[in-house]
């Protein structure tokens, strides 16, 4: 099984340059493997992400969705910001670009990181007007808060959905299949701390 990006999770669809998202994974990942002394295959085995993947995501080449680095973070006992940021980078000051929509002015971008049971993020997320993110669920026990400080940002979840204007927010399990969609008619931002 091909572990790609979703259409409407891409980490990097045509109009953005590689270098612009998940710049790091592919050295960082090979530098991770290698210190876990795992091959492709063996990784491959234990994350559930293919080892096509695996190898195009090293190269530079693949497509990943967050949610399938995260499972590769976990196979390799490191974090999703250990696999995303600049290996000298602070994880109190990143600025890593992680998702691109199919807006111009859609992208997700991880602000920070701090420990937490196993890792607390800082994200800061536009949406064009009409676009939206899916995510895959996270494993047991995520959860997120989401504060949005411009426009409109309707949550939509398995059980409904929140709609939320500036200044509103919203805290959540992210165990679940949910997506962001954008309601209004300008560009949304809002904050977003996903904590395990």
């Amino acid at each position: 099984m091909d572990d790609v990006a979703h259409p409407a999770e891409p980490a990097h669809p045509a109009h953005a340059p590689a270098s612009d998202v998940l710049a790091h994974v592919g050295a960082n990942l090979r530098r991770h493997r290698g210190a876990a002394g795992l091959s492709q295959a063996a990784l491959a085995e234990r994350s559930g992400v293919s080892r096509r993947t695996i190898i195009k995501l090293e190269a530079g080449e693949a497509n990943i969705s967050l949610s399938g680095l995260d499972r590769l973070a976990e196979a390799l006992g490191v974090t999703f910001v250990d696999l995303v940021a600049a290996p000298a980078a602070s994880h109190l000051d990143l600025h890593e670009v992680a998702w691109r929509g199919s807006s111009a002015d859609s992208v997700g971008v991880l602000r920070a990181s701090v420990p937490a049971r196993q890792e607390a993020q800082l994200w800061v997320w536009t949406l064009g007007a009409g676009d939206r993110y899916d995510a895959q669920p996270d494993p047991d026990g995520w959860h997120e808060m989401v504060l949005v400080t411009e426009g409109s940002v309707r949550i939509e979840q398995e059980g409904g959905h929140t709609d939320l204007e500036a200044g509103q927010h919203s805290v959540c399990s992210s165990a679940q299949q949910y997506a962001y969609v954008n309601t209004g008619t300008t560009t949304a931002r809002f904050a977003r701390i996903v904590v395990s």
